[in-house]
């Protein structure tokens, strides 16, 4: 799924959103002149420059921010299953509107650089993420959906400079504040480093130092899905992942992520794939 949401003129947001199995791709022409910030919510992307010859990675909870004077910078965007991407495009004339007193703060807005290509990839800090996931579920009023999404888009940009988040400052006063964020990667990173054998819920939420009701919650609002459901998601691609090494067999990969037999594991890799392990192998060796 795509959808373009402009801001203003020369100010436009777009939601990329792939809850399928299968790879989503989208193209866009963006002009010189603009610059492309890039934050990953969830899952993987790469941005394709060159015909496909040359690929920059953008990983879960991380951003990149690109532009070129030089040369037009087409959205040339492979989007992962299972992923969540929102991009912001912003003419520099307008980012140096909203800039122009502190022109010089800003790295790549300073006058020895006006003229040079600019990359860089950056963390997505705990405030961002509250603002990345308002953004994926909006639930106010459509006629001022308009409204709401260049507020947020102000924000998006605002947090993304600010580099010396005050960890004690007023905390946001939507259902996750910056501590609560930073407690369900912790969860993410525990299952993940578990995904064998998973803590449960009520353990997992004792160990982050959140509520059961605060840990479903939060885990939804960030990553789209209930905690055991993105595990799923995760070990059926991790399992995939073993699969393509071919230094594994299906019994092996099963008892890797947690499956004790194999019937069960077939099964599950069924319901993601639309194909038993076996399939998927003999598939990969034809097409070697």
């Amino acid at each position: 799924m795509e959808e373009e949401i402009k801001i203003e003129d020369d100010f436009t947001l777009i939601r990329f959103q792939n809850d399928s199995s299968e790879p989503f791709f989208a193209q866009r022409e963006v002009g010189s002149g603009l610059i492309q910030f890039h934050f990953g919510l969830k899952g993987n992307a790469k941005f394709l420059f060159n015909q496909g010859n040359y690929a920059l990675e953008l990983k879960e909870e991380k951003s990149l921010l690109l532009y070129n004077p030089q040369k037009e910078l087409p959205l040339h965007l492979e989007l992962a299953p299972n992923s969540w991407v929102i991009s912001v495009i912003v003419s520099i004339k307008k980012f140096h509107a909203l800039f122009s007193a502190e022109a010089n703060y800003i790295t790549f807005l300073s006058p020895d650089n006006k003229d040079k290509k600019y990359y860089n990839e950056g963390n997505i800090s705990p405030s961002m993420s509250i603002v990345l996931s308002q953004l994926f579920h909006y639930n106010l009023h459509p006629s001022i959906k308009n409204l709401y999404y260049k507020g947020k888009g102000y924000e998006l940009l605002s947090l993304y400079f600010n580099r010396t988040e005050d960890p004690n400052a007023e905390q946001c006063p939507f259902l996750i504040d910056e501590d609560n964020v930073l407690k369900i990667r912790k969860a993410k990173e525990i299952i993940i480093a578990n995904m064998a054998e998973p803590p449960g819920l009520q353990e997992l939420a004792d160990e982050i130092g959140l509520t059961l009701k605060k840990l479903k919650m939060g885990f939804k609002q960030i990553y789209g899905d209930t905690v055991y459901g993105f595990l799923f998601d995760y070990k059926m691609d991790f399992a995939r992942k073993l699969l393509d090494s071919g230094s594994y067999n299906v019994n092996e990969v099963g008892l890797k992520i947690g499956y004790s037999t194999g019937s069960h594991f077939i099964a599950a890799f069924k319901k993601k794939f639309a194909t038993t392990p076996k399939k998927y192998l003999m598939s990969i060796n034809t097409n070697v």
